[in-house]
């Protein structure tokens, strides 16, 4: 096992990655996203012994900046990692580099977590943080042109593409309310139905897309069209002998991925999971508590709306949250020890 350690301030830190060795911890957070730093910078402040398990797999890694957040407006992801980790040391959390693939709930409903690299760490409290998957849709250039100038969330990328001309590639009859939204941002939209009927949109749907001057285009998408390495253009299937179709002149192009939630260890844990739109989420209460005592959710990996300040926050509630459970479980120990101390004086 290697281990990198240093000391800040009063506090000794350490980042590691190995295969042997076993650890016991008040809490071990999975995932070092935006949640997961915040939930294990709550809880190193209050003096819990914590451990960020982090498989190094952010999900806004394409994108250059992250815009949106108080403060960091424009940061990139990295820095903002970065900075973050540089923080929960100050406190003595430790991160660990590996991918936890495994999670049991013990006799007393404390947890041990095995980790890929072979470890296995123990813990008294669990968050999972580990966000979620973007599954893009198969279209050529897609995939290599994402968090550039194909984009997914307006509210963090529209203005530093405004009044460009955007296209949106729908995956869903959803993609419309996308489309609706983008307009805020330009007023030249056009939205390409690809595999989405016509007969699909309902007539709320068309007179809303007219009333926002949205031009709807039929047809499949065969690729993009991109040259100096920036999008010029979105080219329709078909109607040439050569198979390419009519070209549309583009510079942006909006497209919803679909959500793919890392709960594997949640579910694992038989957390109570809710059906929604975006795929399947654990049912939380207000501070991230799943159905399971002990077992946490934040950031991603508890809803699909979550953007980085909103994870962030997630993450605070929970580790504030998961402090307070900790020292009234200890509380209401040492008072039980007491009252038995005492009977058996009196006895």
């Amino acid at each position: 096992m290697t281990e990198k350690t240093g000391k800040t301030g009063n506090s000794e830190t350490s980042e590691t990655t190995g295969t042997t060795g076993t650890g016991k911890y008040d809490v071990v957070v999975v995932g070092g996203g935006a949640a997961g730093l915040s939930a294990a910078l709550v809880l190193g402040r209050a003096r819990r012994r914590t451990l960020i398990v982090d498989a190094g797999e952010p999900r806004n890694a394409p994108s250059a900046h992250m815009q949106g957040f108080l403060s960091r407006d424009g940061m990139s992801p990295a820095g903002f990692l970065a900075a973050g980790r540089e923080e929960i040391a100050r406190y003595g959390v430790e991160l660990v580099r590996d991918r936890a693939v495994d999670a049991v709930r013990d006799a007393a409903g404390e947890f041990d977590v095995a980790l890929a690299g072979g470890r296995t760490v123990h813990a008294r409290h669990l968050v999972v943080a580990t966000g979620l998957k973007d599954e893009l849709p198969a279209v050529p250039g897609v995939a290599e042109r994402f968090g550039r100038d194909v984009l997914h969330c307006p509210y963090c990328h529209g203005w530093e593409v405004r009044d460009r001309a955007f296209g949106v590639l729908a995956t869903t009859p959803l993609s419309v309310h996308q489309a609706l939204m983008v307009t805020q941002w330009s007023k030249d939209v056009t939205l390409f139905l690809h595999r989405v009927g016509e007969a699909e949109l309902s007539d709320d749907d068309l007179r809303r897309l007219a009333a926002a001057g949205v031009h709807v285009v039929p047809g499949e998408v065969a690729g993009l069209v991109v040259e100096d390495d920036r999008l010029t253009g979105v080219r329709l299937a078909g109607g040439t002998p050569s198979g390419g179709g009519t070209t549309h002149a583009r510079e942006v192009l909006f497209v919803a991925p679909r959500a793919l939630p890392r709960t594997d260890l949640l579910r694992r844990l038989g957390a109570e999971m809710r059906e929604t739109p975006f795929g399947a989420y654990p049912v939380i209460d207000e501070r991230g508590l799943t159905t399971v005592p002990g077992l946490w959710a934040a950031g991603n990996a508890s809803g699909f709306a979550e953007q980085v300040i909103n994870a962030a926050s997630r993450g605070y509630r929970a580790g504030a949250a998961i402090n307070g459970e900790l020292l009234f479980t200890d509380l209401d120990a040492a008072v039980e020890a007491q009252r038995a101390t005492q009977s058996t004086a009196r006895g």
